[in-house]
Parts: C-alpha cells; structure tokens; sequence
C-alpha cells in the first residue's frame, strides 16, 4: 500500500463495550483520522454471559460523537459473521485492523476476514496484544493459526508476543511479515488532578503515600503477590499504604482472606469496582508508584497509563514489562516471586529514589507514539 488508506476498519471492543481494549481502539482510530476515515467495527455481542466474569461489559459513558461506531460483530454467531463479512467485502476498505487478543475471537475474525478480502482489494493486518494466552484452552491453537494464515501481516506489542508468533506460527502469513510496536502511550485520560482535591474525592487520607494496583484483577496479575509483599514490609513503610483499584475477575475470597487476621488490613483500600475512564486521573494522581507484580505477562496498558502521568513503577521480570519499564529509569525490575517484591517495595521508598525516577520518566516515554503505531502498522502492508 504505497499511499495512506483513505478507508481504514479497526475491529475489536469499542463503545459502548469498556476497558482498556475499547480505549486504546478509540484513540487509534482517531490518530488515523488525521488521514484517512476511519469505522470502528466493535461487537453486538462480544462474550455470552457466562463466559464474561465481570459485572457487566458495558460503559455508562455516552458515545463519542467523533467516532463512527458500527455495532455489529457477534462472536458465536456464524451466519452473523457471513452477512457482516459480505457486508464489508462491498464497502472495500483499504485495510482493515483486528485486535487479537485472545484465541476465542480467531473463527469470527478468520471467516469474516477472509469473506471481506474476495473483494480482492482490502488489506487485513492485526496488533497482537497476545499469541499464547494467559489462561490455555484445548482450542488456541487452531483458532490462532485460523485467524494469522489470512493476515497480510501483524504488529507485535511485545518483542515476546513477536517470538511467540515467529516460532510457534512460523509458517502463517503473519509471521512472515511482522514487525514489533511498543504499546503507546494512554494519553487519553486528561492532565494530573490536584491530588488533595483527588483524595478527598476517593475517600482517601492526603497525608499518606499509595501504592497503585490498578485493572482488573486476576490470577497472572500476581496481586495476591503483591498483597503479601505490602504485609511483610508495612511495618517498615509506617507512611504508606496500597490502593487496590479494578473489578475482581475472579472469586474475591483468596484475596481478602490474606487481609483478614493482619495488623495492617486498614492500610489497604478496596476500591474492588470497575473504574471509569473519567475517574483514572485521580487515581494516579494520588499514587506515588504503581505496582504490576505479574506472574505472566506480554505487555501492559497500565504501564503507558503510569508513563502519562509521570509515575514511576515496580514490574516484576516477566514477558514484555521490562522492555517498557527499564531498570533505575522507569522504575524498578523485580524477580516474579513475594520476596522480590517485598524486596523492591522496601526500596524504591528510600529517601530519594522515586523522585529520581519521576525526573526520567518525561524523556522516556516520548519513543510510546501513536503516530509511530501508525506508521508501523502501515509499514507492513506496503
């Protein structure tokens, strides 16, 4: 494609579906539409209810009227696929851009793709937030290679998810046309708030210093880590407590059973509820580090939502986090076990060391562009 499309489909959640994924899709299209016209093709449905473990997959938020939103996909349903899919194959897009995120999506993706592209003229590429999932099903496998065998190329997140597409996919098409893109940065939520005004607003003591666990929780995430790390070093860091802010995806019992019988259990604030977009500023705006202990991971949104707003970070070593978060410049890097943790937390406290960091970090995310993942995402269709 030598020259800018001019009609470009993003395919993934977007409103009125919430989280991270319909977020980053809405701010990717609109840096496209410095250029070309851009649709977002999100779902009608996009898990059945049983499947989704959360409160509810939808915003309370009003739709953006600068977007063009085609609510339409729904993953189960086949003949949904067929009619959307020929749909699209007479509207010819340029090219069209799936977020794959999970192998689940592969068959309605990978029908409706391929029927798009008869119209010999749409290109198909993906970002790849992930290759192999997080949690494993008998049908990843087949899924994926159904959805990457008919991609013209793709864009890793992660130099991880890129080695998991090269050489466990090595012989889709995907593979052999694919480049890595840092996620970009979540510029998207507005400056800083007074964090006196932001403490008030979310019950919380301005005379205290925060840890941030922040997105929903679930097991890889490695919060039950996190939680015994703050418990066995509380007592040293007598000033500063953690904020837990993001909606169980999972039973909720584990995790609070560790809080239970501790001296320290009023120093950690639940915040267990799905946290909208206009309320994201103040979370970050009251925190003075936020904390990923994952135990798996490709890379993370919330680390391009702590470089926004200058703050530093713990990680633990796994998958793609350090890339984004380099040691003694972003933050600190820590083994992925409660020990580490406990460790790092105790550290990064001393007098000094966070504000060293926070001095770093407008410098360095200027490399997390979304006019970088444009081009790059353009790059492998020309």
């Amino acid at each position: 494609m030598s020259t800018t499309p001019k009609q470009i489909v993003i395919v993934g959640p977007a409103h009125p579906l919430r989280g991270g994924l319909a977020t980053y899709n809405e701010r990717l299209a609109r840096e496209f539409m410095k250029d070309s016209e851009v649709t977002l093709l999100t779902f009608s449905l996009q898990y059945p209810s049983f499947l989704f473990p959360g409160e509810s997959q939808y915003t309370t938020d009003s739709q953006p009227q600068d977007l063009n939103i085609d609510v339409a996909l729904n993953s189960v349903n086949p003949l949904n696929w067929i009619r959307v899919g020929l749909k699209y194959r007479k509207l010819k897009p340029d090219l069209i851009i799936f977020r794959f995120w999970m192998p689940f999506f592969g068959p309605c993706f990978g029908v409706f793709g391929r029927l798009v592209t008869g119209n010999k003229h749409t290109k198909l590429v993906a970002i790849t937030d992930n290759i192999i999932p997080h949690e494993r099903r008998f049908f990843d496998r087949p899924f994926t290679q159904f959805f990457l065998n008919m991609l013209n190329g793709a864009v890793a997140m992660s130099r991880k998810v890129l080695e998991d597409l090269q050489l466990k996919f090595p012989q889709t098409r995907a593979a052999g046309n694919s480049s890595y893109h840092p996620h970009p940065l979540y510029d998207n939520f507005g400056a800083k708030t007074l964090r006196g005004e932001a403490c008030e607003r979310l019950g919380l003591d301005s005379q205290r210093r925060y840890i941030l666990f922040f997105g929903f929780i679930r097991k890889y995430k490695g919060l039950d880590w996190l939680i015994e790390a703050f418990l066995m070093v509380a007592g040293q860091l007598k000033d500063v407590d953690l904020l837990i802010a993001g909606e169980f995806y999972e039973d909720s019992d584990p995790y609070l059973a560790l809080l239970k019988d501790s001296e320290y259990r009023e120093r950690v604030h639940l915040h267990t509820h799905f946290i909208p977009n206009g309320a994201v500023a103040d979370y970050f705006s009251v925190c003075d580090l936020v904390a990923q202990p994952y135990k798996n991971a490709t890379q993370s949104g919330v680390s391009q939502i702590a470089y926004h707003f200058d703050v530093p970070m713990l990680i633990t070593n796994v998958g793609g986090l350090s890339e984004l978060v380099p040691h003694g410049e972003a933050g600190w890097v820590c083994e992925a076990n409660v020990e580490s943790i406990a460790f790092g937390l105790s550290a990064i406290f001393k007098q000094g060391y966070l504000e060293g960091i926070q001095g770093q970090l407008p410098e360095l995310k200027k490399q997390f562009s979304w006019a970088s993942m444009v081009e790059s995402l353009l790059a492998i269709t020309r």
